[in-house]
């Protein structure tokens, strides 16, 4: 496989030209652009993220679209994902705005949410969490998920960890933009940097709250 070398500007720029001819005629001409620019960039970056953070897939630029009343087939945005346990990994997102990592678990099944909500109850696991968000906030990502407006039913409102256990799927990431190293080799370095830094709560996630 060919050395990653950077994602070129012109994956931005595809991008930014999608959100304005989001169809399939504009998507065929321009597919080839896509596929220089996008698909085989991050195909190759997550090939060379793989060894150290898991099985890597780009995701399908097609959007389903029998449910939604949007109708636009494409994904304004190409996401790849490396993952530890089933919807628990490292993630990577790039778009118009530039490029997204982060790191964390999107689904929560019933029992999958149970025993999160134990772990961030408990005192010890719990205290852990509380500690690898706090780091992960400091060094400049924004913790997010799906979260209830209340503490969940079981459990007090008034608990330590009260905005966690409020949590139904739990993640972090940062937009850095289309800094000058991305378009360069250095930039497979910062994305991994990034994930490590995140690594502590993927892993907290796969012990105590994995599918």
């Amino acid at each position: 496989m060919t050395p990653f070398e950077g994602i070129p500007d012109a994956a931005f720029r595809f991008y930014a030209d999608l959100e304005h001819n989001n169809n399939r005629d504009w998507w065929l001409t321009h597919k080839a652009i896509y596929d220089a620019a996008v698909k085989g960039p991050l195909t190759v970056l997550l090939a060379e993220l793989e060894p150290a953070f898991g099985e890597a897939k780009l995701f399908r630029p097609n959007r389903d679209i029998r449910f939604s009343l949007d109708k636009s087939p494409y994904k304004t945005a190409q996401g790849g994902f490396a993952s530890t346990a089933e919807g628990v990994g490292f993630y990577i997102q790039l778009s118009a705005d530039g490029l997204l990592i982060g790191g964390g678990c999107h689904t929560h099944t019933p029992a999958q949410l149970a025993r999160f909500r134990n772990a961030v109850d408990a005192e010890a696991s719990g205290g852990v969490l509380q500690g690898i968000v706090q780091g992960v906030e400091s060094a400049g990502f924004a913790v997010e998920g799906e979260s209830l407006k209340t503490v969940p039913r079981g459990f007090d409102k008034d608990h330590p960890r009260a905005e966690l256990l409020k949590h139904k799927s739990l993640t972090a990431g940062v937009n850095v933009g289309q800094p000058g190293w991305l378009s360069t080799p250095d930039a497979a370095h910062e994305v991994a940097r990034r994930w490590e830094e995140l690594r502590p709560l993927v892993e907290w996630i796969g012990r105590y709250a994995a599918p």
